[in-house]
C-alpha cells in the first residue's frame, strides 16, 4: 500500500508534504495531512453578522463548511472575486474547514529540521508564521491555520472550563516534559494543566530542544525517570517533529521506558497508525485538554 508518494507511510522519518499556495507576492505552505482536496469556488452562502474573515458557508457532499478569507487573514487588498482563486479544504482539531487563496501551485517533500524557527524579530505572538523554509529563489512560510481559525472561533481551542468539569483536582509534583512549538498553546496547556493540578512544566518548542534536554539527563547519569515522569509531545514542529522525537525516546534504552502522549490537531482515526507505529502510549486530538488529563492520570498517578 504506497500512498502520498510511500516515505510519510513510514512514520517518524521527520518528512513531511506541504501544499504551496500563493497569496499575493508570497508563498505559503500547508501540511498535506490536513488537506483533503482542492477545489474550485462553489457558490457561497453568506452569514449575516459573522467574523469578518469568513466569507460564508458552502455545501460540499452534504456537510456544510466555513469558507475563510485568506486575504483578510493576511491583510491583504481584496481582490478576489467570490469564484475566483482555488479552495483548499482542509480538517484538524476535529473540524473542517475550506482557505480562500489565490492559487495552489504543487507539493514539495521537505524535512522539519528544513524548516527554521521564525525570529522573534520579524514574528511575536499574534503572527501566524510557525516555519520558515528557505529556497533557492525565494522563501515558503509554514502559516500556523489553527491559531488563524482559533482566532475566529476562540470555542475551537482548549478551554480552562473542561478542566474545571472534572471537579478538584489534588497537586501533583511530578514532572512533565512537553514540547509544543506555538507560544499560545504553550500558555494554554501551562493554564490548563495547572489548574489540573499539574504545575511542574518543562517546555519545550521543538523536538529537537525536548530530546537534547532528555540525553543530556543520560549523561549526567541517574535515572532519567526520577527528573520527568511523562512526555507530552505536538506533532508538527519545527526542526524536530513528534513521530521522529517518539521514535528516538522509543530507541533510547536509558529513555524508552519514559510514557509519551502524543496532543496534535492531526489525531485522526485515520492517522492513529502513526504515532502507534513510533511507540507513543497514547494519542489525543486537540482540543480535548480534559482528555488529555485523563491520559496523564492514567501514566503517572
Amino acid at each position: 500500500m504506497h500512498n502520498q508518494g510511500g516515505i510519510l507511510l513510514e512514520s517518524g522519518t521527520n518528512e513531511l508534504e506541504i501544499v504551496e499556495f500563493e497569496m499575493g507576492e508570497n508563498r505559503y505552505g500547508i501540511n498535506v495531512i490536513k488537506v483533503k482536496e482542492i477545489i474550485l469556488p462553489t457558490p457561497i452562502t453568506i452569514i449575516p453578522h459573522a467574523h469578518p474573515s469568513i466569507e460564508g458557508i458552502i455545501q460540499l457532499r452534504g456537510e456544510v463548511l466555513p469558507v475563510i478569507d485568506m486575504e483578510k487573514v493576511m491583510g491583504l487588498p481584496k481582490t478576489l472575486g467570490k469564484t475566483e482563486g482555488k479552495y483548499i479544504v482542509a480538517a484538524f482539531n476535529k473540524q473542517q474547514v475550506v482557505f480562500h487563496v489565490h492559487e495552489v501551485s504543487q507539493i514539495h517533500r521537505v524535512s522539519w529540521n528544513q524548516i527554521e524557527k521564525p525570529s522573534e524579530l520579524y514574528s511575536d505572538e499574534s503572527s501566524q508564521v510557525i516555519g520558515v523554509i528557505k529556497r533557492e529563489k525565494d522563501m515558503l512560510l509554514l502559516l500556523d491555520f489553527e491559531k488563524i481559525v482559533l482566532e475566529i472561533n476562540p470555542d475551537s481551542g482548549i478551554r480552562i472550563e473542561e478542566v474545571k468539569k472534572l471537579g478538584v483536582r489534588e497537586r501533583s509534583d511530578k514532572r512533565v516534559l512537553i514540547a509544543e512549538d506555538s507560544p499560545l498553546l504553550r500558555k494554554l496547556l501551562n493554564d490548563t494543566l495547572t489548574e489540573a493540578g499539574y504545575a511542574n512544566l518543562e517546555f519545550y518548542e521543538n523536538g529537537k530542544d525536548a530530546l537534547d534536554y532528555l540525553e543530556n539527563l543520560v549523561v549526567q547519569g541517574g535515572k532519567v525517570s526520577d527528573n520527568v515522569q511523562l512526555v507530552i509531545t505536538d506533532i508538527e514542529m519545527p526542526q524536530m517533529d513528534g513521530h521522529h522525537f517518539t521514535r528516538r525516546i522509543r530507541e533510547n534504552k536509558d529513555l524508552s521506558m519514559l510514557p509519551v502522549i502524543i496532543f496534535s490537531s492531526l489525531i485522526t482515526d485515520e492517522l492513529k497508525h502513526k504515532g502507534m507505529s513510533v511507540g507513543a502510549d497514547d494519542q489525543v486530538s486537540k482540543p480535548e485538554i480534559a482528555e488529555l488529563v485523563l491520559k496523564m492520570d492514567k501514566y503517572i498517578l
